[in-house]
């Protein structure tokens, strides 16, 4: 008899479509999560949340995603699979932002949250005259994807939003790059009312050139003095750029004793990966944000501890090993400087050694080491080099 019953029950939950802990089978859904992890396995750089909800004999696709070609692709395999749907599913940009989807950061550095308001975590910083695209609005804040198709939301303080035509526009007028680590835009020559701090890597429209400065125009309309000998032309820049390992390392120390600051890409403050980007960037380099995205490009050189291995530029990767139940975790990179060297921001931008013999021995990180990759002068999807494609795209 109790045979007989569990051979009834399988045949009731086979007839009602459930799994066996009793839950409704979502064909669509799983076709959604399949495509998901193939489009958008990032969510820090993609958004592709969709959701299958079941209506009568088909489906409601609610959600959003900013990847018109993933969608497309959901659409052909749900009708492969004979799956009927109905369609409530946003398209990003969202169409009340109009022609303005495209922005600049107007102020030195903006902070981007994780959430829309101030007390969510920083989740990374973008610079003046970074220009990103904007894809949807809820109050006072804006959802923006930055040149390394970071997602984050910024308040509408921190941009001025442009449309394509506009910044086009932007984008062949003459501009300069703030050199500088720190310093300061003026009112005037004299010198005597600030406008704005500036930090490494700013970059504003030049109008005039007037004895010894630029005569600048911010987004929003503001004009400024900035002396010659603390920025240069844009494209002098660029033509200028060493893109050497010593011109990494020269970089990197400039930044010696800038504190810690979680999601700090500036010289306000630096978390690790923050750190290494910056570094990269101010050698017309555009890489990806967190040290777990980084790890994933340019040439393996070592995974051994081998550190005879390593040349001056190169990132070296920390965290846990994956076992057979946990994948592997990076929580940490810093770049190698020689002498067996490596700078990082942890507590402050400051060096470490792997030389149990030196002073400055780094045992903990050297215990968590994973493996060393080498960016410079490597080709990769993920890697923008400034000199050959604009970043203004």
């Amino acid at each position: 008899m109790n045979h007989s019953y569990a051979i009834l029950c399988i045949i009731f939950i086979i007839a009602l479509g459930c799994d066996p802990t009793g839950q409704p089978q979502n064909k669509a859904q799983e076709i959604i999560d399949n495509l998901k992890g193939k489009v958008a396995p990032d969510k820090r750089v993609a958004v592709f949340n969709i959701a299958a909800q079941q209506q009568g004999n088909g489906y409601v696709l609610k959600g959003e995603t900013n990847d018109h070609n993933a969608l497309q692709r959901l659409y052909d395999s749900l009708a492969a699979n004979a799956i009927s749907f109905t369609d409530s599913v946003s398209l990003l940009p969202r169409a009340e932002l109009g022609e303005k989807t495209r922005a600049l950061i107007n102020i030195s550095v903006a902070n981007l949250r994780s959430r829309p308001k101030h007390s969510a975590e920083l989740a990374t910083q973008a610079t003046l005259g970074t220009p990103v695209k904007v894809l949807k609005k809820e109050g006072d804040w804006y959802y923006i994807q930055t040149p390394d198709h970071y997602l984050a939301w910024v308040d509408d303080g921190g941009i001025v939003l442009l449309t394509e035509q506009e910044i086009k526009n932007w984008e062949s007028a003459e501009k300069m790059v703030y050199t500088k680590t720190y310093g300061h835009a003026y009112l005037g020559p004299e010198r005597k009312e600030v406008v704005s701090d500036l930090v490494a890597g700013n970059i504003l429209e030049v109008i005039k050139y007037a004895d010894s400065f630029y005569i600048v125009r911010f987004p929003d309309g503001r004009n400024a003095y900035i002396s010659h000998d603390e920025a240069m032309k844009y494209e002098d820049w660029l033509a200028n750029l060493d893109q050497s390992s010593a011109a990494l390392v020269a970089t990197s120390k400039r930044f010696m004793g800038v504190p810690y600051l979680w999601g700090g890409t500036s010289a306000k403050g630096m978390d690790c990966s923050g750190f290494t980007k910056t570094i990269f960037f101010l050698n017309g380099m555009v890489i990806p944000r967190d040290a777990s995205q980084q790890v994933h490009t340019g040439e393996m050189v070592d995974e051994k501890g081998n550190f005879d291995a390593l040349e001056e530029g190169d990132l070296l990767f920390f965290g846990t090993e994956a076992t057979a139940d946990t994948p592997e975790k990076v929580v940490h990179v810093g770049m190698w400087i020689g002498n067996n060297e490596f700078i990082h921001a942890s507590d402050m931008v400051r060096i470490g050694s792997v030389d149990k013999t030196a002073p400055n021995y780094d045992e903990h990180n050297v215990d968590r080491y994973l493996r060393s990759k080498r960016l410079l002068r490597k080709e990769d999807k993920d890697l923008l080099d400034l000199r050959k494609v604009p970043l203004f795209r």
